[in-house]
C-alpha cells in the first residue's frame, strides 16, 4: 500500500518491478514523507531572516493543541515533504472537528468550492471506535469508512453527507509528533480526531520549504503556524 495508488503511482509501480526483476529485496512503504526536509536551526534562519515574532514553546503538540481546541486553524509544517496526493501530518491545515462552520471556514481558506470535503486525522487506537467498514490501519488516506452514530455530531466538521469519512490513522511509532497532538487535544475536548488537509490554496501547490510555509501563512487567514519546534501566531504578526 502506498499513498499515490492512482495514475501518479506509475513511476514508482515500474521502478519496484524493475527492482524485483533485477532480485532486490522490496518492502512497504514505512512512510510517505520521502521529500525535503530542514534542520531546527535552518528553520531559525528563516524565521529571522522574515523578521517575524516566533516563540519555541516547550512543547510545539501541545501549544497547537491548545490553538485548535480553542477553534484556531493551524498550519502544520513538520518534518520531510510527502509523496502522494494526501497531507498527512507534515504538511498540513489542522482545525476542530466539532463545529460544522469549519467546513466552510476551511474552504474559505483554501479558496476552493464549499461543496469540497474535509478529512479526520485519528489516533490509530482510538479509530476502531469511531469508524468502520473500511481497512485499518489507514495511514494513507485512501480508505472510505463508516462513521459511528453517536460520533456524527462530534465531528460533524470530516463526516461527508452519506455519514462517511476518508480517515488518516496516526500511529505514535510511526508519526510520534502527530500523535502527541492528538493526544494533547482529546485531553482538551474529549475528541481524538482533528481536521486535516494540505498545506496550500487555490492554484498553488503543497508548501514545501520554510518559505513556502511563511508566504502560505502571511496570505491566508490562519491562527498558528507550527514550523518545527516553533510557533508563530497571528495575533502577533506585523
Amino acid at each position: 500500500m502506498q499513498p499515490a495508488a492512482g495514475d501518479a503511482g506509475t513511476a514508482l509501480g515500474g521502478a519496484l518491478h524493475v527492482a524485483a526483476g533485477a532480485g532486490e529485496t522490496l518492502a512497504p512503504m514505512a512512510g510517505a514523507d520521502l521529500g525535503r526536509g530542514w534542520t531546527d536551526a535552518e528553520i531559525e534562519v528563516w524565521l529571522r531572516t522574515a523578521r517575524v515574532p516566533y516563540e519555541r514553546p516547550t512543547d510545539i503538540a501541545d501549544s497547537v493543541a491548545q490553538v485548535l481546541a480553542d477553534n484556531g486553524i493551524v498550519a502544520w509544517f513538520q518534518g520531510r515533504s510527502e509523496f502522494g496526493p494526501r497531507a498527512l501530518g507534515h504538511r498540513s491545515l489542522l482545525a476542530h472537528p466539532g463545529y460544522p462552520q469549519n467546513l466552510e471556514r476551511m474552504n474559505d481558506v483554501k479558496g476552493r468550492e464549499q461543496f469540497r470535503p474535509l478529512a479526520p486525522m485519528v489516533l490509530a487506537d482510538r479509530a476502531y471506535d469511531i469508524f468502520s467498514r473500511g481497512p485499518m490501519p489507514s495511514p494513507f488516506m485512501l480508505f472510505v469508512h463508516d462513521v459511528a452514530p453517536a460520533w456524527r455530531d462530534r465531528i460533524p466538521a470530516v463526516v461527508h453527507v452519506d455519514g462517511t469519512a476518508r480517515i488518516q490513522s496516526v500511529d505514535r511509532a510511526d508519526e510520534p509528533l502527530a500523535a502527541r497532538m492528538l493526544e494533547r487535544f482529546e485531553v482538551r475536548t474529549g475528541l481524538p480526531v482533528v481536521v486535516n488537509t494540505s498545506l496550500n490554496t487555490a492554484g498553488r501547490p503543497m508548501v514545501d520549504d520554510p518559505r513556502d510555509a511563511l508566504e502560505c501563512f502571511g496570505s491566508a487567514p490562519v491562527d498558528a503556524l507550527a514550523i518545527g519546534p516553533f510557533l508563530v501566531r497571528r495575533s502577533r504578526w506585523p
